[in-house]
């Protein structure tokens, strides 16, 4: 399986012109095709750019516009069944339920989501609507307990829907059980306000509902040997109180004790390194070149976002 290095030597050697720069495109499209050959089936990868120094930020993440690169991935594919290969930080969710519909509405067979090191938050979300997930050992998935804008001081900062509510809740404990306390909240409290308390309840139910619906309908209806409960892995997944950090990494076989459907990447050891190879020649590329994120099908019909 080439590795890290052999892949950088791989790309060194591609370097088609006097500047000696890779040619990430010939080398990254070699082994997308490579990976299409072995499988047989239509084939994309989604990939934003968050990991290290060179991470993209918020322009890494899974938003409303990737619509048209899924559309360019998707144009001139065959087949009903899909291969996705997907790394993210995560993003907006209402973007991943369009991502996810629109996968759907044009592939109707199966959806595998390999991830190759880690599709977080709204990117599990995207995973557990496939009908089965491919980890490595070293892979891992993320809570997906929404993330809203909250106050911080005189600026704002993404934090856990959950947050809020379990500090409303806390303090109206407090206040019932000793209303002088009422004082000492009421600074904190203003500063939210009902309507934070509301859209951190709307986000932390629609999360749930969104992945307790998929499961339903993909992952968990076609195995009748198959007695897991969608609306517990939903809530298990979305539960801030299990998870307490929002980037913890949730590793396969944790993932499998709680009912996802989980296939280990090793057991085809040519998928394996076509896909860790796919991999390492996108980090190599987002450490080289200005690129937020990139979605691209086996055909090498691709669609990138700059960092700026």
């Amino acid at each position: 399986m080439p590795n890290w290095a052999e892949i950088q030597r791989e790309l060194i050697a591609s370097a088609a012109d006097a500047s000696g720069t890779p040619d990430y495109d010939a080398v990254r499209r070699r082994y997308l095709a490579q990976m299409h050959r072995l499988t047989q089936r239509a084939t994309i990868l989604y990939y934003g750019n968050w990991l290290g120094s060179s991470g993209a930020g918020n322009r890494a993440a899974i938003s409303l516009d990737d619509i048209h690169g899924f559309m360019t991935a998707v144009s001139g594919l065959h087949g009903r069944d899909l291969d996705i290969l997907l790394h993210t930080p995560g993003g907006d969710v209402n973007a991943a339920e369009r991502i996810v519909e629109y996968l759907r509405h044009k592939f109707t067979g199966e959806i595998r989501v390999f991830v190759p090191v880690a599709a977080m938050s709204a990117g599990t979300m995207i995973a557990l609507a496939g009908n089965r997930i491919v980890m490595a050992a070293h892979s891992q998935l993320g809570p997906i307990d929404p993330q809203v804008v909250q106050p911080l001081g005189s600026q704002f900062r993404l934090a856990p829907a959950g947050a809020p509510i379990r500090q409303f809740a806390k303090a109206r404990e407090d206040i019932m059980l000793n209303p002088s306390s009422s004082a000492a909240w009421r600074p904190i409290l203003e500063r939210y306000g009902t309507a934070l308390l509301q859209q951190c309840e709307s986000a932390e139910e629609l999360a749930r509902e969104l992945v307790q619906d998929w499961l339903e309908r993909w992952m968990l209806c076609h195995d009748p040997h198959n007695t897991s409960d969608p609306a517990a892995i939903a809530d298990w997944f979305a539960s801030y109180d299990q998870h307490h950090s929002h980037g913890r990494g949730i590793g396969r076989d944790l993932a499998r004790s709680h009912g996802v459907v989980v296939d280990d990447l090793e057991d085809d050891q040519g998928v394996q390194d076509a896909v860790l190879s796919i991999h390492h020649t996108l980090m190599h590329m987002f450490d080289a070149l200005p690129m937020a994120k990139l979605i691209e099908n086996h055909l090498g019909d691709s669609f990138a976002r700059l960092q700026n």
